[in-house]
């Protein structure tokens, strides 16, 4: 598996997006061209996303995004309901870039909200890409649970790095983990809270079925050989919402956009500037 170095710095300007007791924490890497929106997966930050932000700053002004409970952003908010989720969104688009409508690219969760903001806002939202992306939601009540308690069994504070990946494998999302550990008085520690990645995964298995019907933007979901869902579950995405492309990988996982980097980095720019290619 190809890997990618996650610890390479942020370079933009740092931006915080006040909203009530929450801050977003935003980085715009400015570029050349309309803005570009990255929204990273559960339990994940805006740091897994750069290396497909440097693939496209060429084309486009990439604002790179923690979402609320992520990142650099707010780490334990009371309201993770999927509408505040997007009201982010939309104040990082209203305060950030203004009059312009901007392309969300959202992989798991991050595509969650991506196409839950397009659908009311398309003033805002130009295209969409979904990266192993549903709206299907999951009708399993134990399965935020479960992913709960995963996040609960982590031995933290890490004494290292090494520590930390011994635990924790070595899936391409680990190398994201790792990298964003923060360094406290004990050791290292995860950037996002077990029962907070909990509750915010139980919103997003709600199905959005009626949201997804409604979509207008122009709209791509792209899904991974060896992603989350069954033919059966992306057949449905199409059939209920015949406008959208769609794009299946020859590789990769869940977290095509670091295991299968190059392949979704060629389907990105080609369906985004298809001159390009």
């Amino acid at each position: 598996m190809e890997r990618f170095d996650m610890t390479s710095a942020y370079s933009g300007e740092s931006l915080q997006i006040s909203r009530g007791d929450v801050t977003i924490s935003v980085t715009d890497l400015s570029g050349d061209g309309p803005p570009l929106l990255l929204l990273h997966g559960l339990a994940g930050s805006s740091r897994e996303m750069l290396a497909t932000a440097d693939a496209l700053i060429d084309s486009f002004r990439v604002l790179l995004v923690d979402q609320r409970g992520h990142g650099r952003s707010t780490r334990r908010p009371e309201d993770l309901s999927r509408e505040v989720f997007v009201a982010d969104i939309v104040a990082v688009m209203e305060q950030v870039v203004p009059g312009e409508r901007c392309v969300l690219v959202g992989q798991s969760m991050g595509a969650h909200t991506a196409f839950l903001t397009a659908t009311p806002r398309r003033d805002l939202v130009d295209r969409l890409v979904m990266l192993e992306g549903h709206v299907a939601g999951n009708d399993d009540p134990d399965q935020a649970a479960m992913l709960g308690r995963y996040f609960a069994s982590w031995p933290v504070p890490f004494a290292d790095e090494a520590t930390a990946r011994e635990f924790l494998g070595d899936d391409a999302i680990v190398d994201a983990w790792v990298a964003d550990l923060e360094a406290g008085p004990d050791g290292l520690q995860p950037r996002f809270e077990a029962d907070v990645m909990e509750r915010t995964i139980r919103a997003v298995h709600e199905p959005r079925w009626a949201e997804w019907e409604a979509l207008e933007v122009s709209t791509l979901a792209v899904f991974a050989m060896d992603g989350m869902f069954s033919e059966a579950q992306k057949d449905e995405l199409i059939r209920r919402r015949p406008a959208t492309d769609r794009v299946d990988l020859a590789g990769g996982s869940h977290d095509a956009h670091l295991d299968a980097f190059p392949e979704w980095i060629r389907v990105l720019r080609a369906w985004l500037r298809p001159e390009t290619c």
